[in-house]
């Protein structure tokens, strides 16, 4: 925790943090900080130097600034009990895609404003990385949030059939 001066109205960002880890379930507290870090609100060293306590240590082990939004963070999260390698933002062939899963499953995650031609282009997208010898998933909002059972269950079948493994 760092020093507020008496008559602020606002905490340090890593106070906020630390508020954030004791006070909210681990998921919600993950997508704060991975979005503080990716904001480049706190620096992950610097967190690293502070006396923080409890849940705060264990999400200074899980955060990463590379993940690009709450949802992202929440599968990331959900999926890490599958020690398969989790690459967020990942670059291939000249754009970035949500989550490669191995070495070529692909989730991409659309929010709920997911339209027009940015669907358009994400849509030509996912038809290149399908002709190279990836496996594309698309899911929305609603499918994290209310129906991760059904997201979940269909990634393990992906998995179970190797096509998150690049072909030799």
């Amino acid at each position: 925790m760092q020093f507020r001066p008496p008559g602020t109205l606002a905490d340090p960002v890593v106070n906020v943090l630390q508020f954030v880890a004791d006070c909210q379930p681990f998921e919600e507290a993950l997508v704060v900080w991975n979005s503080a870090l990716n904001r480049g609100l706190v620096d992950r060293s610097a967190l690293s130097r502070l006396p923080l306590r409890g849940s705060a240590r264990r999400l200074l082990t899980e955060a990463r600034p590379f993940v690009d939004s709450g949802l992202e963070t929440l599968v990331a999260s959900r999926l890490r009990w599958t020690k398969i390698r989790l690459l967020p933002q990942a670059h291939l062939f000249g754009h970035r895609v949500d989550l490669l899963i191995g070495d070529r499953l692909v989730l991409q995650i659309d929010g709920a404003s997911h339209t027009g031609r940015q669907r358009d282009a994400d849509n030509a997208f996912d038809a290149l990385l399908v002709a190279r010898g990836y496996t594309v998933i698309r899911i929305g909002y609603l499918q994290v949030v209310e129906d991760w059972p059904g997201v979940q269950s269909q990634l393990m079948d992906c998995i179970a059939q190797g096509l998150h493994l690049a072909r030799r």
